[in-house]
């Protein structure tokens, strides 16, 4: 019932399988989500809708090799512009 041979194909199928994620580099994710992002680095969720002011903090070297947190210096959102703000206006709050 139990092939010695289908036992000794079926070891080294797996074994080529092992060797082959073991050792080929492996291709992109596919289900790496991609982000708008602005030439900051931030998504467009951090950047004011109506002035673009980022609200973002970064990190960076202070007095005495301390870190501090410290805004974002970007005043405008230069990604990629949303698909609603082309083809639809806001719907709320009403402007009138």
């Amino acid at each position: 019932m139990l092939d010695p041979l289908s036992l000794a194909v079926g070891a080294g199928l797996v074994g080529v399988g092992w060797v082959c994620g073991r050792f080929v580099p492996r291709r992109g994710r596919a289900g790496k989500e991609l982000r708008a992002r602005c030439g900051c680095g931030h998504d467009l969720a951090l950047h004011d809708r109506s002035s673009g002011a980022c609200h973002a903090e970064i990190s960076r070297k202070g007095i005495h090799g301390l870190r501090e947190w410290v805004g974002c210096n970007c005043r405008r959102y230069t990604g990629p512009i949303p698909l609603e703000e082309v083809f639809a206006s806001p719907i709320l709050p009403p402007e009138s």
